[in-house]
């Protein structure tokens, strides 16, 4: 007796709704028939635009981290401040709490996102399997909803907002590199199509080794 083919079915993250994957074309968007949830965007070469700004984002990551964001002069006294002085001044602060949520939100899970997309991307544009790959990409899907350099930057704004009537304030490279590194990773989020890059791990996976 043969053995009859597995249907594969997908749910809907919103209403839990059995469905089958859907084929689409680059630009086509599916949406859930109960509920509407947006399922799927097809994205045109979402492989290859992940792996550019991947690197991208990796390459402005070291000055949005190294290099002055602002530079204060009160009183005649100037001091630059980088992106990990604000995590160590919560922490002389006592702060413990918002210092630690500080930097896994703006400094090491976005750094991890990265490096996470760097690696499947080029896996996949190189068609070389990996074992590890099922586990980056659970992995990037979950670190998403905590890599939050918007509201780091929003932080920024409001700071220069009350300190520009109390002292001189002076751009760093480090803001105009952190300033980068914000637009590439919504750049990124926006191109990366995880449908499409959850068939090609499958794919590599099946394939004989």
């Amino acid at each position: 007796m043969r053995a009859q083919p597995r249907l594969q079915l997908e749910a809907c993250p919103e209403c839990d709704a059995l469905l089958k994957p859907a084929a689409l074309d680059a630009g086509d968007k599916a949406h859930c028939p109960r509920c509407g949830f947006l399922l799927q965007r097809a994205q045109k070469n979402s492989i290859e635009r992940s792996l550019a700004l991947s690197i991208t984002g990796l390459l402005l990551f070291i000055p949005a981290n190294c290099l002055p964001l602002l530079g204060i002069k009160f009183l005649g006294n100037t001091k630059d401040g980088i992106l990990f002085s604000g995590v160590m001044a919560l922490y002389a602060e006592n702060m413990w709490a918002v210092a630690t949520l500080v930097f896994l939100s703006s400094i090491l899970f976005p750094l991890m996102n990265i490096l996470l997309t760097l690696a499947i991307s080029a896996h996949l544009y190189l068609n070389r399997p990996n074992r590890y790959l099922t586990h980056w990409m659970r992995w990037l899907q979950h670190l998403e909803e905590w890599a939050m350099l918007e509201v780091y930057t929003l932080g920024i704004i409001v700071a220069c907002v009350k300190l520009s009537s109390m002292a001189d304030l002076r751009f760093g490279m480090g803001l105009y590199a952190f300033v980068g590194l914000l637009l590439v990773g919504v750049a990124l989020a926006g191109s990366l199509d995880s449908a499409l890059f959850w068939q090609r791990i499958d794919a590599l996976r099946r394939e004989p080794a």
